[in-house]
């Protein structure tokens, strides 16, 4: 039988790094020919297409809980601070910050309501303290329309990170300071002109550190900023960025998913095929996607993002350089088949 579920095209970065450059070709996005094998075998999943506009009520009580928590925090210890930051603020921001990739698909009103859209990604910003809706939704926009393809989807790390985090140790370096270098990277790596919203967005969120600043004090700014920086770094929930898109398997395999119960406070991230096949599905019905079409839905998945992150430093063959890149189409040789043959399915990545 074929295995039209497999995504045979992709490879890592270390791989294409030490074969010829004009050997590798960027043909179409691994996610295309599924969308439409998926939708002629069963195009009830159209009816799923549409928006969720509960996830304001959602991401509204979300930033009003930081803001009140960081209101009791302005008198609190360092220690204090911190601890919360990471255990509580670093899950809340992480959320909302899941919220503004949902919300940056136009999943909260639909595509004919983009202010609103784009309002309610301000929204969510606000605890986030470091001004981002608007550029991450316009640099994302190019991760679902060239994934793989090293230089336009920003995601994918640069060479020289591949080359200087490969220890455990510039690992977990590299995981501590993952918030500051992804939001970084689409600036250096594949520029694009600041829009208005953008500056809106960076405007209002100046504005809004200022009042918290002044109001509150800068023990409760500390800790919402500490709970972005800690939450999307060194943090259980930030498993979800090597999960979705680096090799863990030799199939070849271009997005894998989480089924796990941390898809709840993520909007359900996890189910990142799913979502790249159709990412004008809200979150609330991906799962369906899998129960319509289980036959495209075989791939190996991940159970665990802690078991994800500890693979990621301790595993040789893991690093940013295991990050998959597309399109490999000529013959292997000798060397990198025996460089692919060392990347065996790990303990946390499951057949069905």
């Amino acid at each position: 039988m074929e295995r039209i579920n497999r995504f045979m095209k992709c490879a890592s970065l270390r791989l294409k790094t030490i074969t010829a450059e004009d050997e590798w070709v960027y043909d179409e996005e691994p996610h295309s020919k599924r969308r439409k094998d998926i939708l002629k075998a069963h195009p009830e999943i159209k009816e799923l297409m549409g928006y969720d506009s509960n996830i304001a009520y959602i991401v509204a009580a979300e930033v009003i809980i930081q803001l009140f928590v960081s209101y009791l925090l302005r008198d609190a210890s360092w220690t204090t601070i911190f601890v919360l930051a990471y255990m509580l603020g670093g899950v809340l921001n992480h959320s909302l910050g899941s919220a503004i990739h949902e919300i940056g698909h136009n999943l909260a009103y639909g595509h004919a309501h983009p202010v609103k859209n784009r309002l309610l990604s301000l929204l969510c910003n606000v605890p986030i303290i470091a001004p981002m809706a608007i550029s991450y939704r316009k640099y994302h926009a190019d991760h679902h329309r060239y994934l793989g393809e090293e230089n336009q989807d920003v995601d994918i790390p640069t060479r020289l990170e591949s080359y200087l985090f490969r220890h455990p140790i510039t690992k977990i370096i590299w995981l501590i300071f993952h918030p500051a270098i992804h939001a970084l990277r689409p600036f250096y790596k594949s520029p694009k002109p600041i829009t208005g919203w953008e500056m809106i967005n960076n405007a209002v969120q100046l504005g809004v550190n200022v009042v918290i600043l002044k109001v509150l004090g800068v023990k409760s700014l500390v800790y919402l900023l500490s709970g972005t920086f800690m939450g999307l770094g060194l943090h259980p929930l930030a498993g979800h960025f090597i999960s979705e898109h680096y090799e863990f398997t030799n199939e070849g395999q271009a997005t894998t998913s989480y089924y796990g119960p941390l898809n709840f406070i993520l909007f359900n991230v996890g189910y990142h095929i799913e979502h790249h096949d159709f990412p004008y599905i809200p979150y609330n019905k991906l799962p369906e996607v899998r129960k319509i079409a289980p036959e495209f839905y075989q791939q190996p998945y991940h159970t665990s993002w802690i078991k994800v992150l500890w693979d990621f430093i301790f595993d040789k063959n893991h690093g940013p350089q295991a990050r998959t890149v597309g399109y490999h189409v000529r013959s292997k040789s000798n060397s990198e088949e025996k460089y692919e043959n060392g990347h065996v399915a790990n303990g946390h990545v499951k057949e069905e």
